[in-house]
Parts: structure tokens; C-alpha cells; sequence
């Protein structure tokens, strides 16, 4: 739990700050770092518009960007610690940006810089903020998730391609079903990958729109006509990205529909690794009573009493993340429905938990992709073993038997353990090498 800090002549903070620091003493989560420095990126280009188009003093402009710059980053975080229960349009947090940055300039200055007059000039928390979610996300998405994301594709791809000719026994509802090649079964978890990069990519024009120039209520109430425009040009000349005003500031303002979008992505997404890591993690298993088709590398010790036992702990490890995402999007659209007239009121909340989902998610999926996909190997003779005994090979000749008559065949090979060819050979008129054919694994995927 985080203890008031009254302002004073050595913090960076000032007086709204340390009243946020008192009244907000709620869980001693302070706002995330990449959320702070997307907004002190968004007070730097703030500052060179207004310099350039709404008479803003060019010394101070310079100082000022000079400054957001330094807390953009990372140099300030710990003058960052406003809770993130705060008022719903992040106001706290945006003075303290503004408190942070207009001290810095001030020294550097040689004389007062004001941080509402000259750090917020032509802003409102109501559209800074938006715009920080907003840019934050657009800069981890586009520069560490979705790269991530490319690298497990690849590192997928790279798996399927080497165990491309590995058959082994497909399962539905967990039981024996067709045969499948593990390089067919990967391609699966790629493309699922895949999609989600192609959604990821889709809704970045969207995330990259900004509520910068709205002001308070969407009228652009103290703003210079130019300034949203050029702010946008100067973030997208300092990140690399396009960023574009908003073509309605009332619906970027009262609404967060973007922000639960993006998170309704994340939230495939985890769906899409719980997946990935459950299979993973039944495919390991054993190594002599589970399936044991994969081998994931042994990273640590898994049991305190038990030795030589090896557990999947990086699966295991991203479910947990996934699981996370999920209920940090639940909290998300609750959020986004808070959109109460002309202001959405828990915009802290969705910054931070869109945020921390990007972040777990990046972080995970780097981790599942070098230290379980690229190490995994394929215990191809156990795989093989076990598919000669599988009677759902039988299914092959339903159109030379029949069903029913498959289906005998299929119980007489379970309850004798024998391979399906030779019962086959038993119970029908097919000759032998014919059925051997026909009930070739690899000929039937």
C-alpha cells in the first residue's frame, strides 16, 4: 500500500499529485510505465504544436519536450506512483504529467513553467487520456506483440515442417480418433497464430486514431483548429507509426469501443494458447503412463518430495497468463460500458488491464516460443506404436465392410490388443497386402 508524499521543493510532483497520492491509498498499483511514457510522448508533441500554431513561448516549448522526453524514456517512473483507482478520467495522473514535466522544464528553463497554462495547453485529461490508451497500445502491439506473436508462427511453421511425415493418433472429446501427422496437427496451432496477427494488424488504424483535440466534452473547447492535426504529425514523426485525430471527438471521448476491441483480440488470443499449452501439456505427459508423443526440454525440478519428476512449467506458466487475460478483459468491457453521456469514467482501469494483457501476453508467448516450441521433440517410435493399435484405423474399410461389420473388428482388436490389419485379415475376404494399404496411417491423413 503506497504512503502520502507531501509535495515539496525536491519532488518533481507537486500539489494535485501529493492529494492524489492522500486520497487514493487504495491497492499501491501505480498506472503502468508504458502508459506514462506514451503520454509524456503525447505532451512532447503536444508542446511543438502549440509552439507552432497556438503562441506557445518556443523556449518553453523546447524545455517542455526536452523534459516529456526524459520521463518518455524512463528516466522519471518513480515520480509516477497515482494509484490506478482514481478518478474514472484519469485526471490525477494526467496532472502529475503535467506537474512532472513542468518542473523539469522549469529547472532547465531558468524560470516557471505552468503545467496546466504550458504543459496542458490545449488539453483535457479527458481526451489526453484516451489518446494514451490509445497510443500505448498502438506502440505494443505493433512493436513487441505482434512481432512475438511472428516469432512462435515461425518458430510453429519450423516444428510442422520437421515432423511433417510423423503420423500419429488424432483424438476427439480426448479419444482415439483418425490418424493425423504432427506437422498437420501444428499447422492448426499456426494458423490460429496467424489470425490473430491478421486481427491484431486489422484493428490498428482503429487503436491509432486519437481523442487528442476534443478537450473536454468533444468541442475542441480552447484548441487551436491546427493543433490535433500536428500533434498527430509530430507523435507519428517520433514513434514511426501513423497516428490520425479522431474524425468524431464525441464518440473517442465518451467511449472506449476500440480499447474493448483490441481486448476482445487479446482475449482470442488467450483462448488460443490455453489451447496450444493444454495440448502441449497432454502431449508430454508421462513419461511412461501419459501419451508421451513429445518431449518438452527440462528446465527445473518439479516436485519438492518427489525427485527426478519434470513438470511443463512454461505451458503451465502461460495458461495462467491466459487466464489472466481473460478476466482483464471481463473487467475491460465492464468498464467500456461506463461511458456515462459525454465521458468515459473508468479509463484508468481499462489502461491499465489493456496494458498488463499486452505485456503478459508479449512476455509469454516469447517464453513459450524459445523455451517449449523451439526445444520440443517428437518421440516418433512411441507415436507409431501406438497408432498400429489403434481400431479406429478400421474406419477405412467402412466402404469395403461396412460400419457394422468394421465396428466388430475395431472391439475384437481392443479387447485382444492386436493390430487392426491382423484382425482384419481374420475376420474378412481382403488379402493381406491390400489391407495393409488401405490401412496405411500415413495414406490417411
Amino acid at each position: 500500500m503506497q504512503t502520502s508524499q507531501p509535495a515539496h521543493k525536491d519532488l518533481l510532483y507537486k500539489e494535485q499529485t501529493s492529494l492524489a497520492l492522500e486520497n487514493f491509498q487504495i491497492s499501491g498499483l501505480p498506472m503502468p510505465s508504458t502508459f506514462i511514457h506514451a503520454l509524456a510522448l503525447l505532451k512532447a508533441c503536444a508542446a511543438k504544436a502549440n509552439a507552432e500554431h497556438a503562441g506557445l513561448d518556443s523556449e518553453i516549448a523546447i524545455d517542455i519536450q526536452r523534459a516529456a522526453m526524459e520521463v518518455a524514456e524512463g528516466q522519471h517512473d518513480n515520480a509516477f506512483m497515482v494509484d490506478v483507482f482514481q478518478t474514472g478520467s484519469g485526471t490525477s495522473t494526467n496532472m502529475n504529467a503535467n506537474e512532472v514535466i513542468a518542473t523539469l522544464a522549469g529547472h532547465k528553463l531558468g524560470r516557471p513553467v505552468h503545467p496546466n497554462d504550458h504543459v496542458n495547453m490545449g488539453q483535457s485529461s479527458n481526451d489526453v487520456i484516451p489518446s494514451a490508451i490509445h497510443v500505448s497500445a498502438t506502440i505494443a502491439i505493433s512493436q513487441e506483440l505482434v512481432p512475438a506473436l511472428q516469432s512462435l508462427m515461425s518458430a510453429i511453421d519450423a516444428k510442422s515442417l520437421v515432423y511433417r511425415d510423423t503420423v500419429k493418433t488424432g483424438r476427439t472429446h480426448l479419444m482415439d480418433a483418425m490418424p493425423i501427422t504432427l506437422g498437420q496437427e501444428l499447422s492448426g496451432w499456426s494458423k490460429q497464430i496467424q489470425q490473430t496477427i491478421s486481427r491484431l494488424v486489422e484493428v490498428l488504424p482503429r487503436i491509432s486514431t486519437l481523442a487528442l483535440g476534443g478537450t473536454a466534452v468533444g468541442t475542441g473547447i480552447n484548441t487551436h483548429p491546427d493543433f490535433a492535426a500536428a500533434a498527430c504529425q509530430n507523435l507519428s514523426q517520433l514513434t514511426g507509426l501513423r497516428f490520425v485525430p479522431a474524425d468524431n471527438y464525441f464518440a473517442a471521448i465518451s467511449s472506449q469501443d476500440t480499447a474493448v476491441e483490441v481486448s476482445g483480440h487479446l482475449n482470442t488470443l488467450a483462448v488460443s494458447l490455453m489451447k496450444i499449452c493444454n495440448d502441449l501439456r497432454w502431449m508430454n505427459s508421462g513419461p511412461l503412463t501419459g501419451l508421451g508423443e513429445i518431449s518438452l526440454q527440462k528446465l527445473q525440478a518439479g516436485s519438492s518430495i518427489m525427485p527426478g519428476k519434470v513438470n511443463p512449467v512454461i505451458p503451465e506458466a502461460v495458461a495462467m497468463v491466459c487466464a489472466q487475460v481473460m478476466g482483464y478483459h471481463q473487467s475491460i468491457t465492464i468498464a467500456g460500458q461506463s461511458g456515462n453521456f459525454q465521458l468515459n469514467t473508468m479509463l484508468p482501469l481499462i489502461g491499465y488491464n489493456l496494458l498488463s494483457s499486452l505485456t503478459l501476453l508479449t512476455n509469454g508467448i516469447n517464453a513459450l516460443t524459445h523455451k517449449a516450441i523451439v526445444t520440443m521433440q517428437a518421440n516418433s517410435q512411441k507415436m507409431a506404436k501406438s497408432l498400429s493399435m489403434n481400431p479406429i484405423l478400421v474406419t477405412a474399410l467402412n466402404n469395403r465392410v461396412g460400419y457394422e461389420k468394421g465396428a466388430l473388428i475395431a472391439k475384437a482388436a481392443y479387447e485382444q490388443e492386436r493390430p487392426v490389419v491382423d484382425v482384419a485379415a481374420e475376420m474378412t475376404d481382403i488379402p493381406l497386402d491390400e489391407l495393409r494399404d488401405l490401412l496405411d496411417p500415413k495414406s490417411m491423413t
